[in-house]
């Protein structure tokens, strides 16, 4: 999943970045609104959390300029004003949630996931299966065959993506966008790497193999013999 931060307070951006990495997300920072608005117009995310007081372009006005271009993502906001009036209007702009400064990132996390699984219908998928391999998104607990599989967060970030798409190619530079904070440099083996530790916890000891390499093309989850790899 990946995140859009507009956030021009160093400290709380910064407490933000470090959660939401920590929990597997792959997270942008813009610290002020008119370079949020660019990303948010031209880069694909899964949510975006956006400060009400930003420089150049507060996070009202675009919020506003997001949903007049048409962009449906959950935007959540945050605010140092939490009167009635101020959440009213917040929401009435198009935001999705707001939540008043300061807060715990429990909190804003349980926010974040809430609104995603409403935006891509998954109130029902708190649960992403494929075979005997099942995640559950709420407590991040994996198993295969009945048996746990401790993962790490990108590992788990990683793995929820592959069963997203289950059955559809995705290519590394795909990977890189959903599941890491960088854009993909042709160069790095980041992804080749954390598949093949990602292959050893859910594969290794396993039949079916269902991570597959289709070479010069992606990875694809599976559970039949890769035809191009």
């Amino acid at each position: 999943m990946r995140i859009l931060l507009v956030e021009d307070d160093a400290k709380i951006a910064s407490f933000i970045l470090k959660g939401l990495r920590a929990a597997g997300y792959a997270v942008d920072h813009a610290p002020e609104g008119e370079t949020g608005l660019h990303l948010a117009l031209t880069e694909p995310y899964d949510a975006a959390i956006v400060d009400v007081m930003l420089p150049l372009l507060d996070g009202l006005s675009l919020v506003r300029r997001l949903r007049a271009a048409g962009l449906q993502m959950p935007v959540l906001i945050l605010s140092a004003k939490g009167a009635v009036e101020d959440r009213v209007k917040g929401l009435q702009t198009g935001a999705d949630d707001y939540l008043t400064k300061p807060f715990a990132f429990s909190e804003l996390l349980a926010r974040l996931q809430a609104l995603i699984r409403r935006a891509t219908r998954a109130a029902e998928p708190t649960r992403l299966s494929f075979g005997d391999l099942s995640a559950d998104l709420l407590t991040r607990e994996v198993t295969r065959g009945g048996l746990r599989i401790a993962l790490q967060p990108r590992e788990f970030a990683l793995l929820e993506y592959l069963l997203r798409n289950a059955g559809r190619i995705v290519s590394k530079t795909m990977i890189m966008e959903h599941v890491w904070d960088y854009h993909f440099d042709p160069q790095t083996n980041v992804v080749e790497a954390r598949i093949s530790r990602l292959r050893e916890k859910i594969d290794r000891d396993f039949e079916p193999k269902l991570i597959h390499t289709v070479r010069g093309v992606g990875y694809v989850l599976r559970d039949e013999k890769p035809f191009l790899a």
